[in-house]
């Protein structure tokens, strides 16, 4: 059985990027593209990388027949997509790829995003995407909301060691780097070739990045007690790519062998030898999450690394991979690429 596929918001990189992946699914086919601003092109003309595939043309939401449709992609902004979810089918399954749905509180999604929800009761009904921690939530559901990338990167590096009990939870420091496509696709200043360039910046620093609702609701819930890491993002001038960097209070072997029991039979995430560190390089375009432990020169202290593709395993990828769930599907279909290097 071939599963037809909406993907609304298919100008932007990660729609760009769910279309890449499901060309090679077997149990996919992407039967409707939505963009407003774009509608009546074709997809080459949005993207000219992928011309080499038939696709439907761009149309705009009000023109899919979502009657023929199997799971519906949502790569929109922040707040269009819970205006756009609620007018959608009520028995249509729906992966989001934005910041919509991730937070169970509305208080806090007004905290982080300076408006009221509209959509409570779809909010009260979504299950968060991190595929590994949520796998049984979101074989059933319905409306599935996608991570933050830089919040599915610092999940992957401490979740476990929450969980395993093996570091502080009031020393935890999580600084991080990511590529500039995680700032989407819209023309922005900052984001210019000239201003971009020959350097890299902190943002949202002092606790204001809005992924730390993320961190606070999930660590919190691991730990039953309120947890607040400490945490700084930085833009770097490259395309893909984030790099989080963990600096903890725990012993090193400890650190390491909660994460081998966490990942053991995970075909995502990548537990790296004791001692060696990912890079980026070594996982752009794939759905990998690669792990690296050190332990520092100060007793007791540890350093941990956590690589992955925004664009992939934090956005797109990890939506098919919670779309192949959902499905029922092989979870894996669609998303062993091999990694572009160099």
């Amino acid at each position: 059985m071939t599963h037809k596929i909406a993907i609304l918001g298919a100008s932007g990189y990660t729609g760009a990027e769910l279309v890449r992946l499901i060309a090679t699914h077997p149990g996919m086919e992407t039967a409707a593209l939505s963009a407003n601003s774009k509608a009546g092109q074709s997809m080459a003309q949005a993207f000219p990388h992928l011309r080499h595939l038939d696709l439907p043309t761009l149309v705009t939401i009000g023109e899919i027949d979502f009657s023929v449709i199997d799971l519906c992609f949502c790569a929109l902004p922040h707040k269009t997509s819970q205006e756009v979810i609620s007018a959608l089918p009520r028995d249509l399954r729906i992966v989001d790829l934005s910041a919509d749905f991730r937070l169970r509180d509305p208080a806090a999604y007004q905290k982080w995003y300076g408006n009221p929800h509209a959509a409570i009761e779809l909010q009260k009904e979504a299950v968060y995407g991190l595929t590994e921690f949520y796998r049984d939530d979101i074989r059933d559901a319905r409306l599935v909301a996608g991570t933050g990338c830089n919040a599915a990167t610092g999940q992957y590096l401490l979740r476990p060691l929450i969980t395993a009990q093996v570091v502080d939870l009031d020393n935890i420091i999580l600084d991080l780097k990511c590529g500039v496509s995680g700032a989407g696709r819209s023309l922005k200043e900052n984001l210019l070739h000239a201003e971009l360039s020959e350097g890299y910046h902190p943002y949202a620093t002092g606790g204001t990045h809005r992924h730390l609702g993320e961190f606070d609701q999930e660590f919190s819930a691991i730990a039953g007690r309120e947890v607040k890491i400490q945490f700084t993002p930085h833009l770097v001038p490259a395309n893909r790519g984030v790099l989080a960097t963990g600096y903890v209070h725990g012993d090193a072997k400890a650190i390491y062998a909660a994460y081998e029991d966490a990942y053991r039979d995970e075909p995502f995430l990548e537990l790296l030898p004791m001692g060696e560190v990912p890079s980026t390089r070594h996982i752009r375009g794939s759905n990998f999450c690669h792990i690296g432990v050190v332990a520092d020169r100060i007793p007791g202290r540890t350093i941990v690394v956590a690589a992955l593709d925004n664009l992939t395993k934090g956005s797109s990828g990890q939506a098919l991979q919670n779309a192949n769930l959902m499905l029922r599907e092989t979870e894996t279909a669609g998303l062993m690429l091999a990694p572009v290097f160099p």
